[in-house]
């Protein structure tokens, strides 16, 4: 082999270790990215993009409503024992840690129970947690319609006394960003810190 031929290839070898290095340091910026977000990143999903319910005064609400705002989506019921208080406590803290940006985060409370979950009950529940969380309560049908669009379980579980009930649903809650698009699902029990992250990760966004 040739001086110049060796040349040749040791050249062609530094080029193709060089793009190498150069889309190991892209995935590594893309795996970086990633993982920037506690919750599980749903960007682009095909679901969870509207959302049509009443409030508690009847009014016709939307997901265009909370734009400009980073919006949490829960479904839950108001008796239920400890999942649906705990992520509502969670999302009065992760408000409250905001500080000034506070007014940037919107919490939307679906009800999965709109048998037992009046308006009048849903005010009160509001309220214990914070007076600007909005709660959303539409007809059985609606609910479900609701609960398929977010790809959010629930069912009616008997209980022990005749005509009791509790409910089995999804323990987690979708955020969207500002300009309305579902970003990132919250898995329960991952803790108020995690999603206060992200939550200020999507605020800095925009």
């Amino acid at each position: 082999m040739t001086l110049a031929m060796t040349r040749r290839r040791s050249a062609l070898l530094a080029a193709v270790l060089c793009v190498a290095l150069s889309g190991c340091d892209k995935a590594a910026e893309s795996t970086k990215s990633e993982a920037a977000f506690q919750g599980a990143d749903v960007t682009g999903a095909d679901y969870g993009r509207n959302l049509a319910l009443p409030d508690v005064n009847g009014q016709p609400r939307t997901l265009g409503d909370f734009k400009g705002k980073v919006t949490v989506v829960f479904f839950g019921y108001t008796q239920c024992p400890d999942v649906c208080p705990t992520t509502m406590a969670e999302l009065a803290q992760v408000k409250k840690s905001l500080g000034p940006d506070g007014d940037k985060l919107q919490a939307v409370f679906v009800t999965i129970d709109p048998e037992r979950d009046t308006p009048q009950i849903l005010k009160s529940y509001m309220a214990s947690f914070d007076p600007s969380f909005v709660a959303l309560r539409g007809s059985v049908a609606q609910t479900e319609a609701a609960a398929k669009e977010f790809k959010v379980f629930f069912a009616k579980v008997p209980g022990k006394v005749e005509g009791s009930y509790t409910m089995d649903h999804t323990a987690g809650a979708y955020v969207i960003d500002e300009k309305g698009n579902l970003r990132l699902f919250e898995r329960y029990g991952a803790g108020a810190d995690g999603l206060a992250a992200d939550v200020k990760t999507l605020i800095a966004q925009g």
